[in-house]
């Protein structure tokens, strides 16, 4: 009687092939369909071989979210142009989240439902900071130009978060094209940076 084939418990870099085979899963099936024995089986190797990497499902979830927001964080980076004008400096900025948002949503939704857990290690803490750290620096350094009211730097960027965060919400649900959320963009970083009360009207 032939022997079944025993699949191999190593595997070169398993614990990437793991990840970019659970962001395929996110991406076709969603959250719910991750499964530690369903990737060892795409990946190809025994369905033990992934607890040397990942203790749980949880411990995944948290190595995809760490991932993201690590990869957001440059993307940012890579956005941002100090030597801009504020207003052209922040919708380059935003639209590259919202461009990220819009083309990881599944992820996104990983990613933000990790942000708020207690427990999360110190590594994904920091990684969460990064990708604020930009748009808190673009209001300190607008502060400081008396380009911007002054207040709390965290609580200023949280609103102008807030507001893309929602765009990119709007195009996961489905209630804008992901064409229009980028689009939408200049005209929402303008409002927010001018108001929406008429000059003329001011008290």
């Amino acid at each position: 009687m032939a022997r079944m084939p025993v699949r191999p418990y190593h595997h070169g870099d398993l614990r990437s092939a793991l990840l970019a085979s659970a962001e395929r899963t996110l991406l076709e099936k969603g959250v719910a369909a991750l499964s530690l024995r369903e990737l060892a089986r795409d990946v190809g190797v025994s369905h033990a071989a992934p607890g040397r990497h990942f203790k749980d499902k949880q411990a995944l979830l948290d190595a995809l979210a760490l991932a993201g927001f690590e990869r957001m964080a440059e993307e940012l980076g890579a956005a941002d142009g100090p030597e801009l004008p504020l207003e052209a400096r922040l919708s380059e900025l935003a639209t590259a989240y919202v461009h990220f948002a819009v083309s990881n949503a599944e992820l996104l939704e990983v990613m933000y439902s990790r942000k708020h857990d207690p427990d999360i290690s110190e590594q994904l803490r920091a990684a969460v900071d990064g990708t604020t750290t930009q748009f808190v620096q673009i209001v300190i350094d607008a502060q400081k130009r008396g380009e911007m009211i002054p207040g709390e730097p965290w609580t200023i960027a949280f609103v102008i978060g807030a507001a893309l965060h929602g765009t990119a919400s709007f195009a996961a649900q489905g209630t804008l094209t992901p064409e229009a959320a980028v689009a939408g963009i200049a005209p929402l970083i303008h409002h927010l940076l001018n108001g929406l009360r008429p000059r003329g009207n001011e008290q």
